[in-house]
């Protein structure tokens, strides 16, 4: 499949395979290097088998790559949890362990593969691998995701959460209680120096702002309410991990040595509500976290 970018200013001075890996649905970005390493990416026409070229404000970037068909999705009977649904879009309720869309290790048993089965006819702007998929969740986090019947919702979606149009509230089981009752978190998030598959603050990164505030107060552990005003991957646990508050069952950013035997992230997508791109009228979706976070709540 071949693809073409026009590098915008805000992408100006990334590295060649990072802006590849973010626009292109692949396996990841050793496959990105792997496609640039074999000559099959341009920068202006010119091929470039630099991985860590710097792209410019209007450099014209093309790639020929050949989809891994063994990972594109294929459609499963898998129950859904739908809370909403019209001709332009649905709304999902993702359970804990459920991968979204299909990648290396994950090539069944996703979201993505969940809903190719439910049969609604999905945006394909996500090629593949993510047909529908505007926004994500980590597999051990569940809750509320919108998913893009159309291309025309998906873009004007895509475009609403760059806006920060649509609020995203989560419910977050913290180790350790907060010293605040309430607060705002900021700090740029990228990729972790030294842990390339984690997410750090860092100087380089992206403005990320998490607000919170506390529902209750337990022995070890607080309960928050948390309002995203930024999309960064890992953003909520990233954030109250450099608190030294990290999310409860969260392995990468708290201790691996959990005392708890938890079931995923105690992190939950409670609430969306927004402005229909269509309707014009507010859609507002809650769901209540899964039966193991409220059984805990219940032990602490």
């Amino acid at each position: 499949m071949l693809h073409n970018f026009i590098v915008a200013e805000e992408f100006s001075g990334w590295r060649l395979d990072k802006f590849l890996t973010h626009w292109v649905s692949a396996d990841s970005r050793s496959e990105i290097q792997a496609f640039i390493s074999a000559g099959q990416a341009q920068v202006n026409g010119v091929v470039v088998t630099k991985k860590g070229y710097a792209l410019a404000k209007g450099d014209a970037v093309e790639l020929e790559a050949a989809e891994t068909k063994a990972l594109a999705g294929a459609s499963e009977d898998i129950p859904l949890d739908i809370r909403y649904e019209d001709q332009w879009l649905l709304v999902v309720n993702k359970p804990v362990g459920m991968v979204v869309h299909p990648a290396p290790g994950h090539a069944g048993g996703t979201l993505v593969n969940a809903l190719l089965g439910y049969g609604a006819g999905l945006s394909d702007l996500g090629g593949n691998f993510r047909p529908g998929i505007v926004h994500r969740l980590d597999k051990d986090t569940s809750g509320l995701l919108i998913v893009a019947k159309t291309n025309a919702c998906h873009l004007r979606l895509a475009e609403m959460l760059k806006a920060r149009e649509i609020e995203r509230i989560y419910l977050a089981l913290l180790s350790g209680k907060l010293p605040q009752t309430r607060g705002r978190i900021s700090g740029p998030i990228g990729r972790h120096p030294r842990q390339r598959t984690s997410m750090a603050i860092v100087e380089s990164g992206k403005q990320a702002v998490t607000d919170f505030r506390v529902l209750r107060y337990f022995r070890r552990h607080t309960l928050v309410e948390v309002r995203l005003q930024t999309g960064r991957t890992h953003q909520i646990r990233v954030h109250f991990s450099h608190m030294g508050r990290p999310v409860a069952g969260d392995i990468v950013y708290g201790p691996r040595d959990q005392k708890k035997n938890y079931a995923g992230h105690m992190l939950h997508a409670r609430t969306l509500r927004f402005m229909h791109p269509f309707l014009e009228r507010e859609i507002s979706v809650t769901a209540e976290p899964p039966r193991e976070f409220l059984d805990l709540l219940r032990q602490l």
